[in-house]
């Protein structure tokens, strides 16, 4: 799966075990949320004031290659 900023939370939640501890890390708390699980990695991160390319960075690095 490519992990880019247009990747949506659910699209991760569905392709990563490890994804709700990964978000969480980044203040993400709301897994349950219709709204969260169209909403996009860059959607996020501005919502919760990260920069989104060190976020996937991050992602890439806690998601991927684990």
């Amino acid at each position: 799966m490519k992990l880019d900023k247009n990747t949506t939370l659910g699209e991760i939640l569905k392709n990563y075990k490890n994804a709700k501890e990964v978000l969480t890390k980044f203040g993400m708390h709301c897994f349950s949320c219709p709204m969260s699980q169209m909403e996009t990695i860059e959607e996020a991160s501005m919502v919760h004031g990260i920069d989104v390319n060190e976020m996937l960075k991050q992602m890439k690095k806690d998601l991927v290659e684990n």
